[in-house]
């Protein structure tokens, strides 16, 4: 087994946990009621972290890299909101009959592209997304999407969990403050998964599958 190098906090926290041989993009709910104003869950500026992720996206089709996507959905009604839906009411925005299609994605899956509907913060919570990378040879998780504080940080926890390679793109996530999405990285870069940078990621994401 080979030894993580230190992080910048020493041995205690920080390694390093890499790339793998088969990457692959995950954008987390990156959709309207997120991106546009007016807005149930709307950013300060997340212009940013939209062309963030999109540069992903392309480098990833571009390179032969699964993509893979998540929406929030819950049924008429919210009968499978539970408790979530109970602490953050705005998630009615989300049901099949609420106004306002503030559930479309920001930016189109391409067909082909798995869209895997959630109705908790982390992708993998009652989903297939575990089964559908495993099935796909992923062992690397490029992670864009918001919230950094919320759904990303959910995601990258259970990415961890579940022996896939978390890899947080700082620029391609945002959240409702810069403080939030700063701390929040901070401690996923710690515990829970590898921060990076765009550039870095997109030249990984540009080696050939």
């Amino acid at each position: 087994m080979t030894v993580p190098e230190p992080g910048p906090h020493g041995t205690a926290f920080s390694g390093r946990l890499g790339w793998g041989s088969r990457p692959a993009v995950l954008v987390i709910d990156l959709c309207r009621a997120y991106t546009e104003p007016g807005g149930p869950f709307a950013l300060p500026d997340p212009g940013p972290a939209v062309e963030a992720a999109a540069a992903l996206v392309a480098a990833a089709r571009g390179h032969g890299h699964p993509v893979l996507w998540t929406a929030v959905r819950y049924t008429r009604g919210m009968a499978d909101g539970g408790l979530f839906a109970r602490k953050v009411p705005a998630l009615a925005a989300f049901a099949e009959d609420a106004p306002g299609g503030w559930g479309e994605l920001t930016l189109a899956p391409d067909p082909g592209e798995p869209v895997v509907v959630k109705q908790y913060a982390s992708a993998f919570f009652g989903t297939t997304l575990a089964p559908t990378l495993l099935g796909l040879g992923v062992d690397t998780l490029a992670i864009a999407g918001v919230s950094t504080s919320g759904c990303v940080r959910a995601t990258a926890m259970d990415a961890l969990n579940s022996g896939f390679r978390p890899q947080v793109v700082r620029q391609a996530c945002a959240d409702r403050s810069p403080a939030l999405h700063e701390n929040n990285l901070a401690d996923l870069d710690a515990k829970y998964a590898d921060v990076v940078d765009l550039a870095g990621a997109l030249d990984c994401l540009q080696r050939p599958a």
